[in-house]
Order: structure tokens, then sequence, then C-alpha cells
């Protein structure tokens, strides 16, 4: 993974030194809430219901153990002993006082992380597949073009108040685990005629006005990966709108104009930036790159797991579902679940933070990676080790066997926190999970992605979800909207909205009268509930949510 050279860190000593200064000075007064904001955001500070909360940026999610231990200090030392993760691969502090947050920022800059622009108008956290590097089935890995537009992006003097904030996601698997198709710029390592380049997608995002990326260059060489985003960053930066910010992301200037309008001038502009660019980013590539090698696997045989597998259920129903086929046959990739029924999806302790760091340490190659889905991954385990990982998470309360079904919800802070949030998102969450380990019907359901938001801005990826949920507000009482049928894979599709929402109280019921539906719906245990609904489409989900005798039979 990429460490920080003496230019790294003498930027960011400068830089936190600088907002030390400004909060010295918002503390004594001199100046205002108002003048104070964008600073604050500039550096990934946030004014919320209760307290500031400190935004951490994650570089494509990837972590060693220092940097998850000092991730415990912060929690321990100035917070109430745990964090959030996030769907942007960022975690959150969400009770810091102003007055320690320079000390918090110093305390990250030993480990080399930071937490510039995980706010503001500006390029936000590059995100990445969290089995990035390790999986089977990718193509090359993305991380080392991730660092590569984190460097460019840093402090780029033509971005950094753009009309609104701007994500961009990059995967090297078809699987698409990094929801591309949901960013203002998505890209795809891509192979044609043995060259690998990128496809690259533009004008995605969720939100009031969800929409999926359209392609903008079906095959863009790596050499041109900069340049090409430079020309369609400033494209948009001088198209955009900046009268409505409900309509400033670049998917409304997509829309607006048309894909073709916005690649004529995307290629246009194309044309100066290549000139502008000498090559040193190719070298500043291969310069990344050459941190980027995979560990020294080790080898040997795998019977210490085939012998667990077989003898111990226990440990047999965590590996069937936390387990993903690594590139190496005697390796796997391990997710750890962060969403045990009733917890809170995304909060680890700081006490689990270090049992995780620990563990990527001795068993790990001292890697880690936290996924856009709230959970944190070691990419690479020799499957000998299996078992005894397996019994430390256990006791740890990290062994939930459930990545991938109906209790591994994504969910935004919500009510709880969040300033925006017009609903809670967190107890909803919880009640489901808790119901559905109630029922023990979670394996029997299969893969089930349910992602919960607590109001429009969508942090939750609702509309991605198998199913959905919305909460809002209705005249001063949370109501909860429910779509279907959304999916973030590689054919990503914006669910469907059923109908009038749910009070909080009936909203469980509601979900679980839709599961049953589909149980009973099924063609056989083998067909997922995403086939089922392609299927047969909305009309029979719809009956099981609206139509009264249904509801009075699941009473």
């Amino acid at each position: 993974m990429y460490s920080y050279s003496d230019f790294d860190r003498a930027f960011l000593a400068e830089r936190n030194a600088q907002f030390r200064a400004q909060v010295e000075r918002r503390l004594k007064g001199h100046l205002t809430e108002d003048e104070f904001k964008p600073l604050r955001l500039m550096n990934g500070v946030y004014l919320q219901l209760h307290a500031y909360m400190l935004r951490v940026a994650i570089p494509y999610g990837t972590l060693n153990g220092a940097q998850m231990r000092q991730l415990a200090l912060l929690a321990e030392k100035w917070d109430k002993g745990y964090g959030h993760f996030t769907t942007r691969q960022n975690i959150q502090y969400n009770w810091p006082k102003l007055r320690d947050i320079p000390d918090m920022l110093d305390a990250l800059a030993e480990v080399g992380l930071h937490a510039i622009q995980t706010s503001g108008n500006t390029i936000r956290n590059t995100t990445a597949d969290h089995f990035a590097g390790a999986a089977a089935d990718e193509i090359a890995d993305p991380r080392p073009l991730a660092e590569l537009i984190r460097q460019w992006s840093t402090d780029h003097p033509e971005f950094q108040f753009l009309g609104r904030k701007f994500k961009i996601a990059i995967t090297g698997s078809p699987e698409d685990r990094a929801v591309t198709a949901a960013h203002d710029i998505g890209l795809r390592i891509v192979t044609r005629d043995g060259e690998q380049g990128l496809q690259v997608l533009v004008g995605g995002g969720l939100g009031r006005t969800p929409m999926i990326g359209q392609v903008l260059r079906d095959f863009l060489p790596r050499a041109d990966l900069l340049p090409y985003l430079e020309a369609a960053l400033s494209t948009y930066n001088l198209l955009g709108r900046r009268d409505n910010k409900y309509k400033a992301r670049i998917k409304i200037t997509v829309h607006e104009n048309g894909i073709e309008e916005i690649r004529r001038l995307v290629e246009a502009r194309f044309i100066e930036t290549r000139a502008e660019f000498s090559g040193e980013d190719q070298a500043l590539l291969a310069q990344i790159e050459a941190q980027f090698t995979p560990p020294a696997f080790r080898g040997g045989n795998t019977e210490t797991y085939d012998a667990a597998y077989a003898a111990d259920p226990v440990f047999r129903a965590w590996a069937d579902t936390n387990l993903a086929a690594h590139r190496r046959a005697d390796h796997a990739i391990v997710s750890i679940s962060l969403k045990a029924p009733g917890a809170t999806p995304g909060d680890a302790t700081a006490a689990q933070m270090r049992v995780m760091a620990d563990l990527a340490g001795q068993y790990g190659y001292d890697e880690l990676r936290i996924s856009h889905e709230q959970n944190v991954i070691l990419p690479h385990v020799h499957k000998s080790d299996l078992p005894a990982l397996h019994a430390v998470l256990k006791h740890h309360g990290l062994a939930t066997a459930n990545i991938g079904l109906i209790s591994d919800i994504i969910a935004c802070p919500g009510m709880d926190y969040c300033a925006l949030a017009t609903a809670r998102s967190i107890p909803i969450a919880q009640e489901i999970a808790t119901r559905f380990e109630e029922l023990k019907l979670e394996h029997d359901i299969g893969p089930m992605k349910i992602k919960i938001s607590g109001c429009i801005n969508a942090c939750g990826h609702h509309h991605v979800g198998h199913i959905g949920i919305l909460g809002l507000d209705r005249a001063g009482v949370e109501n909860y909207q429910i779509t279907l049928g959304g999916d973030a894979g590689p054919d990503a599709v914006i669910g469907s909205r059923t109908g009038p929402g749910f009070p909080a109280e009936e909203i469980v019921p509601a979900i679980e009268r839709l599961i049953r539906a589909y149980l009973d719906l099924r063609e056989d245990a083998a067909e997922p509930f995403l086939a089922t609904y392609r299927r047969l489409g909305d009309a029979p989900f719809k009956s099981a949510l609206y139509d009264e005798s249904a509801r009075t039979k699941a009473a």
C-alpha cells in the first residue's frame, strides 16, 4: 500500500497547523460559524445535530494495522469509544470537541491519514472495490490508479469550489463491487485487444434525482486517465449549474445537455489537457505501482480449514457467507461483519478495531479494507489460519455470519446524528435485523440487499437496494417509502417506488410481508429475490404490502 513521502508529511503538517489556527480563531470568537464553515468543511469537519463530526478519509478503503489502531485511539481518546464506517469507505467520529480536532488531525498524520476533501464541493475520497488486489475475478488492482487520482485531486486549484461535491469510484472487476454507475464518474478497468484501459461512466448519482451513469468513453488508455478526468471536470465546472444546488451535480448537467454533447465537449477539451501532461503522471504512477506489490504469500496445505469446515457447523456457516474467492486457491478473502443483529450498521468500538488490526498483523499480511457496505475486509488470509481467526472474531462479537444476507443492511446515521435527516435509519435497521434473527429465515432467504436512508440525500444508497427504504417527514411523523428491484452491480438499476409509505411502527411488518411473499413466489430455493422480482414484476409484492387481507393474515 502507499506510504507517505516527505512531501506528503510536510503538506499535512502545514495544512493541520493552518486549521489549528483557524479553530483557535473560532473558539475566541474572531470567526463566526458562517465564516468558519468553509474552512472546517475543507478539513472534513461538519456540524451535526448534537456536536461537530469529523470525517476521516480512508483512501480507496485501504488500511494497515497501525492506521486501524490509530483510528481506535481517536475513538477512545476524543470520542465516545467507537467510530462509524461509511458508504464512502471513510470513518466518522460523531462526538469530538472542536478544540480537540486539530490534535486528532495531527494523530492521523502520524500514520499517513487525513480528513482532506471528505466534505465540501470538491472531489471527494475516491472509492474502490474492497476486494482490490485479492479477488479471483479481478482484471487488475485499481488502487494504484485511485492513489494517482487522490494525489492529482488533492488541493487541485481548479476543482476546490465546484458547483457541488464530486465523487469518483473505480473497480478492476467485472462484478463492480464499487457501484461505479452511481457516481459522478465511474471507472471500470477493461481490456481490448490485449490492452488494458478504462471504461468511463459519467452522470451517475443517487439523492433526490437518482440516475445511472452513462458511458462517456468505452475505452480509455490508462495513460490518458488524468488528462481525461481533467477534461471532464473542467467541462462540468464551466457548464454545470450554480443557480440551484439541487441541480448542480454533473448528472443534471448530463441530463440537460445530453450525453452526446457532453462527450463532444469533453473530447474537445481532452485534446488540450492531454497536451498539458508531460508524462510526469506516468512516472508517478510507476512509483505508486511499486508500492502496491502483492505480499509474500506463504504456501502450505489447507487441511486445518477442510477439517474445521467438515466438523464445525458454526464455522461452516460463517465460511459460506463471509469468505470470498481469492486469486490464490490456498487463500481466502474474509469479510468481517459489523452488522450483528441489533447493532448499529457500520459502528466499531475501539476494542474491536484493535482486534481487527491484530488479526491483520497475525494472519492477513497487515492489510485491511473498508467496504462501502460498512464492513471490514481482511483481503489475504491463508485458509489454514481461518479456524483460529474465526475463533478470535467469535470471542469479540465479530463473527456474525451474514455477509450479503438480509441483516447485512446499509444504513446512514439518520436522524440520530445527521442535521439533514428527516427520519431515523439506525433503529429501523436494528429492528429488521433482529426480527429476521428471531424468525430464523435469513439463510433460507438467501442474497438480499436492504439499504436504508434517513432523507432524500440517499447516503444509505436505498435507490440501488433490492429493497430500499427511504425515511421522510410527513407532517411531523416519520414515514418510510419502499422501493423494489434496485441493483448496485455492473448492470445497475434504480429501484421502483411501490406506493404510499408506512409509519415507523409498520415498516418492519411490511418488510416481513414482502419477504414471505417472495418465499411463496420463488420457483425454488435457488432463485434469489431479484430474479423473482424481475420475473413477476411488482404486482404480487405490492399486493403483499397493501392488500388488506394480506396485512390481516400477516398480523
